[in-house]
């Protein structure tokens, strides 16, 4: 009794320790993350799963630097980018990143509403866009900040629906294994395109920006002085977030890479489709899990995209910000979360087609991320900066890497998509 107690008690420590880093990871697979992995799975089966594991400490590695830049500074990433660095720099990723993370605001509303409508088919898909895109609205105006977060936490449970599913269908493990460890490629467009889709959609600029002011909400939030034990608490949160993220992903691949590969389905174009043709061949428990999984990271992944957007426009033009904060105390910050909703939404309406909306965000994202590693590179290598806080040797390497291999997905993704 004594032992299970410790345990549990050990268990319920870690899932504190667990905060914006978590919810970070977990929003990074969203519905048009699912979408990605779906395409990838479906057209090479499990030829990308290597990827999962490749990508891991790269994503690790950034987005701990954007989460010591938040707890050293006491500003986000875009507070220190206007402190220390130009503005036409400022201006420039502000100027790419509103159209980009509207697009995919609106690509995973769609995705929502069309799953929705799946599961209810009486009710048409706009209707449910309209629904969530309401729920998430008052949840922002009317929740505070740590019963946001609570939430958000939470829902991350909503993402082992899709560890599940390869346990309800037949897998050879073996093959599995030596996809995971030993990258396969295939000399086509195609199979690289659909490598820099992954790159694209798992490190996501977005994420930097949320990271870096959501460690800066937790320490006013909770009054906490930043010091060796906060940092190594950070990077334990941001390390497990990761992880689950791409343990996800991989699922999420080879769920798609043996059901629908195997069965001769290879062209996947939304979520919609995924879950369609799921359930003749994996049965109704894997196509309601897989459904059910992609509005549960609808609704933990848009709040991350708007907030991002949000804390963004704040920081370059000096408005109160925060989710801490109520609505007629950050009116500026509420209201561009609030617009950057209905403008996704209203793509439904306007008829642009969520793939083409994925399609220019991932364009756009392969943009920003190699100016933004390398700001970020940067930034934590300056003492007057991060004083003793800098990055360490192997942390530069991961962060090097991740910048030239973002470097050449976005030469890729621009002279694939020409």
């Amino acid at each position: 009794m004594q032992h299970t107690n410790s345990f549990a008690q050990k268990i319920k420590k870690y899932w504190q320790l667990l905060g914006p880093g978590l919810i970070t990871g977990a929003s990074d697979d969203d519905p048009s993350g699912i979408a990605t992995y779906s395409q990838a799975g479906a057209k090479f089966g499990t030829k990308l799963l290597w990827t999962a594991i490749f990508t891991y400490p790269l994503m690790a590695s950034l987005q701990e630097m954007c989460a010591r830049i938040g707890l050293v500074t006491g500003q986000g990433l875009t507070g220190t980018i206007k402190r220390y660095y130009s503005k036409s720099i400022l201006y420039l990723i502000l100027l790419i990143s509103f159209p980009s993370i509207t697009l995919n605001v609106g690509a995973d509303i769609a995705g929502m509403g069309a799953v929705g409508s799946l599961m209810v088919p009486q009710v048409p898909p706009f209707i449910f866009s309209i629904f969530f895109t309401i729920l998430l609205m008052v949840s922002f105006i009317f929740f505070s900040y740590r019963k946001i977060a609570t939430i958000l936490k939470w829902l991350c449970i909503v993402l082992f629906s899709y560890i599940l599913i390869p346990f309800l269908i037949h897998i050879d493990w073996l093959t599995v294994l030596k996809s995971a460890v030993i990258p396969k490629f295939e000399n086509n467009a195609e199979y690289f395109m659909a490598l820099v889709g992954i790159l694209g959609t798992t490190i996501s600029p977005y994420l930097f920006f949320w990271q870096a002011s959501m460690e800066v909400e937790e320490v006013q939030e909770k009054k906490i002085i930043v010091d060796k034990l906060i940092i190594a608490d950070m990077q334990f949160d941001v390390k497990g977030g990761i992880a689950f993220s791409n343990f996800v992903f991989f699922f999420m691949i080879l769920t798609t890479g043996t059901v629908l590969f195997n069965a001769g389905i290879h062209n996947i174009n939304t979520v919609e489709e995924a879950a369609q043709a799921l359930k003749p061949l994996a049965g109704n428990m894997a196509y309601a899990l897989f459904a059910m999984g992609v509005i549960g990271t609808g609704l933990l992944a848009i709040p991350v995209l708007a907030g991002a957007l949000s804390y963004m426009m704040a920081e370059t033009f000096g408005w109160q910000e925060g989710l801490s904060k109520k609505f007629n105390e950050a009116k500026g910050f509420y209201i561009t979360m609030i617009v950057s909703l209905i403008l996704g939404l209203l793509m439904h309406f306007l008829g642009i087609s969520p793939i083409k909306a994925l399609i220019y965000t991932a364009v756009l994202y392969g943009i920003t991320a190699p100016v933004l590693i390398a700001l970020i590179l940067h930034i934590c290598n300056n003492k007057k900066i991060m004083g003793h806080f800098t990055n360490k040797p192997f942390q530069n390497i991961f962060g090097i890497l991740s910048l030239l291999l973002m470097t050449a997905a976005a030469v890729a993704l621009i002279y694939f998509s020409v």
